[in-house]
């Protein structure tokens, strides 16, 4: 069931939300908690029913973990370490076989020549979002800081519907405090309109632009897998397939966001305008924030972090992104889009510590002079992603070096067909979009919402909100009728 299908705008989540509402008033809070579990669990088992099985295990699996893990730690008998190791171990083991069992086999038969056996495992949905979210709760069991050991709000935690299947990666201190207020039980005009609004705008951001130039990245990217293509077919592919992820991602990561503000928890912003990023480090505090906190505190300082030396700093680094391309998914173009972006933060800690050893004198100063290091920063580091999304997008290494010569010129000579000019200005209108306007973040946090406090505050008309509400969901109901109109596509992040 997608976020942007009919049966989940018109069904599903009206069912979901007056149900709780409705649960939460006349069973209590603990019997809409459950309502909300369970409706979440059917939300996952929609694509194939026998994944709840193996989620369910998971959850029941990690949340013994953790009491055995508190259990030996408070006893300090010295069992803690190897249980959280083992436990760690399992949910590995687990995410292996299910999302790399496939590769090791076609690794280990290309490396022999000949193939050594068949197999054939489905990657069940969103395993690597609750496998990272449950081991990043093991660790924080074993450092003593998990406070909260409700059983139903754990289980709610991990299969809660807005993040399940894509994010973003959730920390249980970031949520199920929140699945333990009073507040979230009965809804709010306030709420429901933020909810709306994020819906509304996530929405907007997947169905009329990340769909819209979807298919021009995919006739590229087709092609180049069988003949080269033109240098003018290459960056329109390429620029086409970096808007489709940003805009696919970031309406995911705002529908997420929407979804739960509906029921009055606040999820962590996953998305903070990357592509204006003036360097690859800040790229990585923009994208998939939560993905690069966890590979943060659960990866890259357990190697050692920057403790030991600015060598030890840059293996630890591509080590860290290496991983992380590999998470994303089970192909050696996710390693190398990995490498790549550890070579790129290695080459920008390299650069910082070089700039720190230089005089301040020597140093030009001046708005001109931070105006053009600035554009320059943004154009290398956004170039610098492309290069990467090559990798991340191809099928397979000849696709991306194909691709990456035409960039360079060096693709299929130019014939007298050329590439649309209107195609060109939607990619340019939309990658316009990307570099200047505020996101959805800015425009609801910095205006929506002082607006809708000054309206409890008595300055407007109460009737404001129930209006602005109602414009929201009219403007939804008209974005999920084009959804209609269309084949409905996935969220490119359902498939790591």
């Amino acid at each position: 069931m997608l976020f942007t299908s009919g049966e989940f705008l018109f069904v599903y989540l009206p069912v979901c939300l007056v149900a709780f509402f409705l649960i939460a008033r006349v069973a209590g809070r603990a019997a809409a908690a459950l309502w909300l579990s369970c409706a979440s669990l059917f939300f996952y088992a929609w694509w194939r029913p026998e994944h709840a099985v193996l989620l369910l295990s998971s959850i029941a699996a990690n949340y013994l973990f953790g009491a055995m893990i508190l259990r030996a730690r408070q006893a300090r008998n010295g069992l803690a370490r190897p249980l959280l190791v083992g436990a760690v171990v399992v949910n590995l083991g687990v995410l292996g076989y299910f999302k790399y069992a496939n590769f090791f086999v076609d690794t280990v038969s290309s490396l022999v020549g000949s193939p050594i056996g068949t197999i054939d495992v489905l990657l069940p949905l969103g395993i690597s979002f609750f496998t990272f979210t449950q081991i990043a709760y093991l660790v924080d069991v074993h450092a003593g800081k998990v406070s909260e050991r409700n059983p139903l709000h754990y289980v709610l935690f991990v299969t809660y519907y807005p993040h399940l299947i894509a994010g973003p990666l959730l920390h249980h201190a970031d949520m199920m405090p929140q699945f333990a207020k009073p507040d979230i039980y009965r809804a709010h005009l306030r709420t429901l309109t933020i909810g709306l609004a994020f819906l509304a705008m996530g929405l907007a951001k997947k169905t009329l632009i990340a769909d819209s130039v979807a298919p021009l990245a995919d006739d590229v990217f087709a092609q180049v897998a069988t003949h080269p293509v033109t240098t003018s077919a290459a960056w329109l592919g390429m620029l086409a397939y970096t808007l489709q992820i940003y805009f696919d991602f970031s309406g995911y990561s705002d529908m997420a966001v929407g979804l739960s503000l509906l029921i009055g928890v606040r999820l962590p912003y996953n998305f903070d305008s990357p592509y204006k990023a003036a360097n690859i480090s800040d790229f990585w505090r923009r994208w998939h924030i939560t993905l690069s906190r966890f590979l943060r505190d659960y990866l890259y300082i357990a190697l050692g972090g920057n403790r030991h030396g600015r060598l030890r700093r840059y293996s630890n680094l591509l080590v860290t992104m290496l991983l992380g391309g590999l998470w994303h998914g089970a192909s050696w173009t996710f390693v190398v889009w990995g490498g790549l972006h550890g070579l790129y933060l290695c080459v920008h800690h390299a650069w910082q510590w070089a700039h720190e050893s230089i005089p301040e004198q020597f140093i030009p100063t001046g708005r001109l002079w931070k105006t053009s290091t600035h554009v320059f920063g943004v154009s290398l580091t956004l170039l610098c992603v492309m290069i990467a999304w090559a990798f991340f997008r191809a099928t397979s290494f000849e696709s991306a070096w194909s691709i990456m010569a035409s960039l360079l010129g060096h693709g299929a000579p130019a014939t007298a067909a050329t590439v649309p000019c209107g195609a060109m200005a939607w990619v340019a209108a939309f990658g316009a979009i990307a570099l200047f306007a505020k996101n959805s973040q800015q425009l609801i946090d910095g205006q929506l919402t002082p607006a809708l406090d000054r309206v409890a505050r008595g300055a407007w008309g109460s009737e404001w909100p129930a209006a602005l509400c109602g414009a929201l969901v009219a403007g939804i109901v008209l974005l999920a009728l084009i959804c209609a109109s269309r084949n409905v596509t996935e969220f490119i992040y359902f498939n790591f």
